[in-house]
């Protein structure tokens, strides 16, 4: 039986091209010199660590970060930035998440998605993914419109696909 899987997942290597790009661009711009400015990328937890000197600049940092994941072709719905902190020398910091995989309530509503259009397929939680499967290539592919058109503000990739 044909079937797919619906995951979220992040390329790493473009994200860490995206982050150096945005270290680069922070070293050549008027506004950030004299300002300290950190941005590391921990790989093991997804996440990005910002310190910079004030409000304006971690707003700045932010912009280019989307605006690099985007040009990387990473979709800039999988950062989310955590609160801003004070540092003890007076600067600023922030956590930045990378989502990736689904989470089961984001899961959930796929799968009640899925089956409210009375699609005959079957649509499956398997740990951060959804697997689907059906009869017909035609039927899958349809799931894949609807999935690609929904408003979870969550990238989906399809992989897996089985015929």
């Amino acid at each position: 039986m044909p079937s797919f899987d619906i995951v979220s997942e992040v390329d790493q290597q473009e994200v860490d091209n995206a982050v150096n790009n945005v270290l680069k661009e922070i070293e050549t711009r008027y506004d950030f010199r004299g300002v300290p400015t950190e941005l590391t990328l921990s790989k093991k937890d997804n996440t990005l660590s910002l310190v910079t000197g004030d409000d304006m600049k971690i707003k700045a940092v932010r912009d280019m970060l989307i605006t690099h994941f985007t040009r990387r072709k990473v979709d800039s719905r999988i950062i989310d930035f955590g609160e801003v902190e004070g540092t003890s020398k007076g600067q600023l910091k922030q956590q930045v998440k990378l989502k990736e995989g689904i989470d089961k309530d984001t899961a959930k509503k796929l799968v009640k998605m899925i089956k409210a259009t009375k699609i005959k397929v079957q649509a499956a939680i398997q740990d951060e993914q959804v697997r689907v499967t059906g009869k017909k290539l035609d039927d899958l592919q349809e799931v894949m419109t609807l999935v690609r058109n929904c408003d979870l503000d969550m990238p989906f990739q399809f992989t897996n696909m089985k015929k």
